[in-house]
């Protein structure tokens, strides 16, 4: 199946288009953009250059992704946004590129991110992320599988967050937030495990059972923080799920301090 391009696009001769792509209204394809299987560009949508969409992937009105990275050290090496499949990426959302520090900003698999929403240079997603409106996450940030971020929320360079963890509305996010765990605030706080996140994931009781025991030790005792890591390797039967938890925290740069 051809693609279907509207006579007002413009596509780049270097564009490479998959079967079935539609090209709404006044989009533009730039340089060295590959665009998979079925995507769909929505009217003015821009793909700057050097912009991989896997299949299936839709990209809103007036979403722009492959811009220069905004980063004073950017000097024009050659970079790029890499979208997974099956991901929706809303209106006026925008993905600047990597810069030599990681090559690429990346997007997993099954994404949704919301109008509005800007990933800075370097920043790289898991699979199955959900990202509210207007939320931003300045460069470097890592975001790990399942996460949901509501809106309106700030990320700082280099934070991580933790797969299955759920950030909620207009929310700092500072510092490392650990797997399966809530938080909101500003400054921000934890509020126990993302039970809702992890009974939709299908976790086993047993498993929550454990990762509040391990979350019970590292942050609702008299213990600091890796007295309570420490307590919760020797007491909590170490399932991957806590080893994950507990090894996160142990890695943080930025510190997982609330």
């Amino acid at each position: 199946m051809s693609a279907q391009i509207h006579p007002t696009a413009l596509v780049d001769p270097s564009a490479v288009l998959g079967d079935g792509v539609v090209i709404g209204p006044w989009a533009f394809v730039g340089p060295q953009c590959t665009l998979g299987d079925h995507v769909e560009l929505a009217a003015r949508a821009t793909l700057e250059r050097n912009v991989i969409l896997g299949q299936r992937v839709s990209i809103g009105i007036g979403a722009i992704l492959g811009g220069d990275p905004q980063d004073l050290k950017y000097r024009g090496e050659e970079t790029w946004v890499d979208v997974g499949d099956d991901t929706s990426i809303r209106e006026y959302a925008t993905v600047n590129r990597g810069t030599a520090h990681s090559v690429k900003t990346s997007i997993g698999r099954s994404c949704f991110l919301m109008s509005y929403v800007h990933l800075a240079h370097d920043c790289h997603l898991g699979d199955h992320i959900i990202i509210s409106n207007g939320t931003q996450l300045a460069g470097h940030v890592t975001v790990e599988d399942r996460v949901t971020i509501s809106g309106l929320c700030a990320v700082h360079q280099f934070a991580r967050i933790g797969r299955h963890a759920f950030i909620g509305g207009c929310s700092r996010v500072s510092q490392d937030v650990p797997p399966f765990v809530r938080a909101v605030g500003n400054p921000l706080k934890l509020f126990g495990l993302n039970s809702v996140g992890l009974q939709r994931g299908g976790f086993d009781d047993a498993v929550v059972r454990e990762l509040k025991r391990a979350y019970r030790l590292c942050f609702r005792s008299d213990l600091n923080l890796s007295q309570g890591v420490e307590r919760a390797r020797d007491e909590v039967e170490l399932l991957p799920e806590v080893q994950q938890f507990l090894d996160f925290i142990d890695a943080s740069r930025r510190g997982v301090g609330f």
